[in-house]
């Protein structure tokens, strides 16, 4: 073989290692990007895949004259607005120990109105997705059967206590229409209210959850008492008699 033989057999013997080379790391990134894609559809196809879990129900709390969110007498002399996040702790334990006894003592007796405000995404997105889970359930008349069960089922913040599935769960564990309740829980349809609930709560002064806000009037005049934590219901008897007694009741 001739020097010019060998020479153009070692050009041709290193283009044929460079194009190896570079097919490798084309088959190399491929199956990278392939990896990558599987890996991204799987964290989204994963949540749709895990156990919902088991879903506990929750104590049956009577209230008297609900109308979605609120109960009792409209005209009633002290209105109670809470502003409540499902994830807060303090919040359940509001609605644990103290939140039926108000009920019984004040509400069901005509002095009290009192009404449940979300404050939006205060701890984080599935605060404001439980808001809407429980809005939806008002269309069918069972706002509060969703409360408690959210409550009922709390877990922690931002863990996936209230992700879709499981919030689905529990309208299902209510026996609600499952069309009418997906369609609005699909469609965001109270998110709007769920912002504006935030905004009422921050231009009223709430900063942490559950706060209450007391309303009542004295000679023409509204006036307002805030409660904040999750206090017994003594504190919330002191702050109503108190109520009352500037109102002459």
């Amino acid at each position: 073989m001739s020097n010019k033989d060998k020479e153009m057999s070692k050009r041709q013997a290193r283009k044929e290692q460079l194009r190896r080379k570079e097919q490798r790391s084309r088959l190399l990134g491929i199956g990278l990007i392939t990896i990558g894609a599987l890996f991204v559809a799987f964290l989204f196809i994963y949540p749709n895949l895990k156990p919902v879990g088991e879903v506990f129900s929750a104590p049956e709390i009577v209230r008297p004259s609900v109308d979605f969110n609120a109960v009792g007498d409209p005209n009633a002399p002290i209105r109670i607005d809470e502003y409540s996040d499902f994830q807060c702790p303090f919040c359940r334990i509001f609605f644990e120990n103290t939140e039926e006894a108000l009920i019984e003592k004040y509400v069901a007796t005509g002095t009290v109105y009192f009404v449940y405000n979300s404050f939006g995404d205060f701890i984080g997105t599935e605060s404001g997705q439980a808001a809407e889970a429980a809005y939806c359930a008002g269309d069918q008349g069972k706002f509060w059967e969703m409360h408690d069960i959210i409550f009922a089922n709390q877990t922690g913040e931002n863990v996936g206590a209230y992700s879709d599935r499981r919030l689905v769960a529990f309208a299902e564990k209510l026996d609600l229409n499952m069309d009418e309740f997906n369609a609005c829980f699909d469609a965001s349809k109270y998110k709007d209210l769920i912002q504006e609930d935030m905004k009422n709560g921050v231009a009223a002064g709430i900063t942490a959850t559950p706060s209450f806000i007391l309303t009542y009037t004295v000679n023409g005049e509204e006036k307002t008492a805030l409660i904040e934590g999750a206090q017994s219901i003594d504190v919330f008897q002191q702050q109503i008699e108190a109520a009352l007694a500037e109102m002459g009741q």
